[in-house]
């Protein structure tokens, strides 16, 4: 069975950096890219980034634009860069592969959790102030 697998998560202060991992095990997984979305306890879960393979677009949310950096080193192995963290980052972070086609400058496709599957375990961040 094909798994995404998170980690890379702790605990930081304020200011501080984290690198998050998110690696597909189990065999192949067709899938039109992979996103990043986050929960903080009594909230829903929320976009992150996401991107499209072959040199699609990459897409963040408001909140973290400028201080994330998504990257792919292969189709198997993506990374969030979380820089300059803020206590409002405090979140579970999930990954997950997208199942559905969206136009580069579609950000509500991109945003869109219904349009994915496949969900990591999470790996949980904290950012202290």
């Amino acid at each position: 069975q094909v798994q995404l697998v998170e980690s890379g998560g702790g605990t930081v202060q304020a200011g501080g950096s984290l690198r998050l991992s998110c690696e597909r095990s189990g065999g192949t997984l067709f899938n039109y890219g992979l996103g990043w979305f986050r929960q903080a306890p009594g909230k829903e879960r929320e976009f992150v980034a996401g991107n499209s393979w072959g040199g699609g677009r990459t897409h963040y949310a408001g909140a973290v634009k400028g201080r994330f950096t998504f990257s792919a080193n292969t189709e198997n192995t993506v990374y969030l860069q979380m820089n300059n963290l803020k206590p409002e980052d405090t979140a579970v972070y999930y990954c997950a592969a997208r199942f559905k086609s969206c136009s580069s400058y579609n950000y509500g496709c991109y945003a869109d959790s219904a349009q994915y599957g496949n969900w990591g375990q999470g790996t949980q961040v904290t950012v202290s102030s």
